[in-house]
């Protein structure tokens, strides 16, 4: 072959070489806060204040994505994770989002906790596109793709929740008589709104007693005084974990014995039934989707054992029947599924159209029958639990997985 045939038949290599590589670099996209090497994923959570107890979570999240990183990333990329405290406190939510957004450049805001705190930031995620991705709240309208395309949620929401606890009412003490003690926002009234809807033409009837609580006050107790004066005997108990627990230790000092319902985001065994003492926690009644690691049924099960060995190695310090520990491990998984499908296109845009085609995600956490699905139309991750009842020091599931579904 003469030289300058092997010449030809280099550059000709060297030019589809050049052509290859420049169609992978075309291949990817990256919007702020991803690169070759890196995601930046923005998180809100209250480390400080009123719903303290939930900081747990980011503290799980922030463990697992050590995990990933130390098995080499997401496709390569190490998840760089910022968050930040906003005690609960709605102003300081939209501070912190604009610090991920404008200063950190996140590419997303994930798992941002709380009703108030995400309705104070939505419109504005919303305007600058920015994924706010599965919110930790279980509010109904985040369920709303039409209006609110980068808005999306990840557990059942609250109304299917208090509408599945209105039925079992009607179907077993049709003659209740209900107080109602609940949060004075927006997570308190979604609630409250499922639960009057559970119980339909009824409601005015079965309810003698609505007692709302703010934030902002150190005890509950005289809320709980006026409800066992109103003569109800079912009590719906529509808390975060901090008021939960009061309400629980209350009802047990003045002798207030009725059917007892209480909220699944306050149903943390070391979060909530433990501090209020489990002789005084007896009965009561929530719901779930995911598995009770107090619960020895699931000694030998695989997605037990996973969540034990991550514990183990990245985060040992944790308290294993926080079940806002197990809540963390749950939706970080959820989150990186979504990451390894956007592959090297890590625009927002592509994260949220992965984000809305999860069909039949199975996670090792949830309870068996519960899996993740999402489509364009439908933001609403997971919309199936099991009820369970509160006994010894453990919950113990009855009835089916039931679907309850309520769009936004």
């Amino acid at each position: 072959m003469s030289t300058m045939k092997k010449l030809a038949v280099v550059s000709t290599a060297f030019g589809l070489l050049a052509a290859t590589s420049s169609g992978v670099l075309a291949q990817k996209k990256y919007d702020p806060g991803a690169s070759d090497t890196e995601i930046k994923i923005g998180n809100i959570m209250p480390y400080s204040g009123p719903a303290s107890a939930y900081g747990v979570i980011a503290k799980t999240e922030e463990a697992y994505f050590k995990k990933i990183n130390a098995e080499g990333g997401i496709n390569g990329r190490k998840i760089n994770f910022i968050s930040y405290d906003d005690a609960y406190s709605p102003p300081k939510t939209v501070e912190q989002a604009r610090k991920l957004v404008e200063s950190d450049e996140a590419l997303i805001v994930f798992n941002p906790l709380g009703t108030p705190p995400n309705t104070a930031i939505q419109k504005y995620l919303n305007s600058k596109k920015v994924p706010q991705l599965f919110v930790a709240t279980g509010a109904t309208k985040w369920n709303d793709p039409k209006n609110f395309p980068w808005t999306m949620g990840w557990q059942p929401n609250y109304q299917s929740e208090t509408q599945i606890y209105a039925k079992y009412i009607l179907k077993n003490k049709p003659d209740a008589k209900v107080g109602i003690l609940y949060q004075n926002d927006d997570y308190g009234k979604d609630y409250l709104k499922g639960f009057k809807d559970g119980l339909g033409a009824k409601a005015a009837s079965m309810i003698v007693l609505e007692e709302s609580y703010e934030v902002s006050e150190p005890t509950i107790d005289s809320h709980l005084v006026k409800l066992k004066a109103s003569g109800a005997d079912v009590f719906i108990n529509i808390t975060t974990p901090k008021f939960a627990a009061q309400a629980i230790k209350k009802n047990a000092e003045i002798g207030w014995k009725p059917l007892h319902f209480l909220n699944n985001v306050s149903a943390s065994i070391g979060s909530v039934m433990k501090p209020a003492g489990f002789e005084n926690a007896q009965d009561i009644i929530s719901s779930n989707y995911l598995k009770d690691t107090s619960d020895p049924e699931w000694k030998n099960d695989p997605g037990m054992k996973a969540f034990d060995e991550f514990l183990a190695k990245y985060y040992p310090e944790a308290n294993r029947i926080d079940s806002f520990v197990m809540y963390g491990y749950t939706v970080a998984q959820g989150l990186v599924h979504v990451l390894k499908a956007s592959g090297d296109n890590l625009t927002r845009e592509n994260v949220m159209k992965q984000a809305a085609n999860i069909r039949n995600l199975e996670i090792g956490s949830l309870l068996p029958g519960i899996k993740v699905n999402t489509s364009a139309t439908d933001f609403a991750p997971i919309s199936a639990v099991q009820l369970q009842k509160f006994k010894g020091e453990t919950w113990e599931r009855f009835g089916e997985v039931i679907d309850a579904e309520v769009g936004g």
